[in-house]
């Protein structure tokens, strides 16, 4: 993507102009943020857009205006560089805010305004209240959408729902890769930090499910995206300099900054519930899995029904098409062949991997439907109503183009499958030091763990055994994830290869 706005080019008007803001500043508090995705690599801020103020806020305390911060990173293989765009929506005070310290983020001289003091406006409970009223009072009727002629942000709302104004709002302290506030106990909106132009899956998925009435996720209420008021030219053209070129051609494609949904108060997070259950076991030394109170073999059998229907209303909303196996089964391949120069222990399993592979390819075409694409125990959570399915933007790291096509859902059970393999062995390493002499009867009642909710999850999902197609796609899914995670725990966790390692050896065992 080209530079939103180099950081010294001027503006057509005061309250969309980044000519004053030191790209230093930026700089600096992204890597002091749990969302930033480029910690430990060197870039430089190659451009701010300012998209104005958020509607309401322009003329009373506090300011909240949203910004794109584009980074540029010269490390991207093959030397070309590399460019991340960032959402950064700061609330701008006269005077410093001690409640704000910790979202400090700089001051300078604003045009025409003076002095300000900024900070992350994420932080802010009377910055955020601006988003939903907005949803609230600016949206004409629920299913409708309303575009602020002063900044082009337009806001989507959906039918169906009610929402108080009045809610207060509160960071979520546990997000990642975004930022969610929480609006009372009945709504949150999710900022999308990391941006790419085109449409979200979290927002694509969750409407199409909302929509159908599924009770496996959180439903949607709304969402926030960007064009340029100006043009038909996106942020990288700021001033509209190639506006005119095609005054025919195509708009450019929107941002889609943020999600407003149901906030699910009495969730539990799935990964959570894991972890307590093989706390119980591993407190028992004299009982099995199916014998402790913990056990969590019917909820694993839940989860599986639950993502089978998901997957069942993705299909009927998204459709289904045909994939040419061959190419899956090459993709999986080369991302082999890139993670031995990574975990050389990986090339004792290489010809079996591959094999797998060649199954796969073997299949010639396999059916593919918009899937969730990233699922582990950490994207469900257990509610009074069920198990929810949250966060379907897919990996992260993927190009948002790849997290769009459709894929086997096969892919998602085996990430799941690969969840309940981490879950005991997390927590049969905390113990590792307290209790060393614990280590092998902790191994076997791991793999006992992992095995019944397996295979509980995969029963209730498949609805009986698997067909020969289904384990080997099954089989090489598992395979692709267990590769990437040995590449993973490597680079970050060196001592944990040995999980996703072991995954791999009874794949070829089996």
């Amino acid at each position: 993507m080209t530079p939103p706005s180099s950081p010294s080019s001027p503006s057509s008007s005061s309250s969309h102009s980044s000519a004053h803001l030191d790209p230093q500043i930026f700089a600096d508090y992204l890597v002091k943020t749990r969302w930033f995705a480029g910690k430990g690599r060197s870039f430089t801020v190659s451009g701010i857009r300012r998209l104005g103020d958020v509607p309401g806020t322009g003329e009373v305390e506090p300011r909240v205006v949203n910004h794109l911060v584009e980074l540029t990173y010269d490390d991207a293989p093959g030397g070309e560089a590399a460019t991340e765009l960032y959402q950064v929506p700061l609330t701008l005070y006269a005077e410093p805010v001690e409640r704000l310290d910790h979202a400090f983020i700089g001051w300078w001289e604003e045009p025409g305004r003076g002095w300000v003091h900024a900070y992350d406006a994420l932080h802010d409970r009377d910055a955020m209240a601006a988003w939903l009223r907005t949803f609230v009072d600016a949206v004409p009727v629920e299913g409708g959408e309303w575009t602020d002629p002063a900044t082009g942000l337009v806001f989507h709302r959906t039918p169906g729902h009610d929402l108080d104004p009045h809610a207060t709002a509160a960071l979520f302290s546990g997000e990642q890769s975004n930022s969610t506030v929480l609006f009372g106990d009945h709504a949150a909106m999710k900022l999308f930090r990391k941006l790419t132009p085109g449409a979200n899956p979290d927002i694509a998925v969750h409407e199409a499910l909302t929509r159908a009435g599924s009770d496996h996720v959180a439903a949607l209420y709304g969402w926030v995206e960007w064009s340029d008021p100006e043009g038909q030219h996106g942020a990288g053209d700021p001033e509209g300099e190639h506006a005119a070129d095609d005054p025919g051609g195509p708009e450019a494609p929107v941002l889609q900054l943020a999600m407003l949904q149901q906030f699910l108060r009495t969730g539990t997070d799935g990964w959570d519930l894991a972890l307590a259950s093989v706390r119980d076991l591993f407190a028992e030394a004299d009982l099995h899995a199916e014998e402790v109170g913990g056990d969590f073999a019917g909820e694993a059998a839940r989860l599986g029904e639950s993502l089978r229907e998901v997957h069942g209303v993705l299909a009927t909303q998204f459709g289904r098409s045909q994939r040419d196996a061959g190419s899956l089964a090459e993709a999986m391949t080369q991302r082999l062949s890139d993670a031995l120069a990574v975990v050389p222990p990986l090339e004792a399993y290489a010809e079996t991997l591959r094999a797998a592979y060649d199954r796969l390819a073997g299949l010639g075409t396999i059916e593919v439907q918009r899937v969730h694409g990233d699922l582990h125990l950490g994207q469900t959570l257990r509610t009074s109503g069920g198990w929810k399915i949250v966060d379907f933007e897919g990996e992260p790291a993927r190009p948002l183009a790849e997290r769009q096509l459709p894929d086997s859902p096969w892919r998602d059970v085996a990430g799941m499958l690969r969840s309940f393999d981490y879950a005991p062995q997390v927590v049969g390493r905390s113990l590792a030091e307290e209790d060393p002499e614990g280590a092998a009867q902790r191994a076997y009642r791991a793999e006992e763990w992992s095995e019944r909710n397996k295979e509980h999850f995969l029963q209730a999902y498949a609805g009986g055994p698997l067909t020969p197609e289904q384990r080997v796609l099954l089989d090489a899914y598992i395979a692709d994830k267990a590769v990437y995670e040995t590449v993973y725990e490597t680079r970050n966790r060196p001592s944990w290869v040995t999980i996703p390692l072991t995954a791999i050896a009874r794949i070829g065992a089996s």
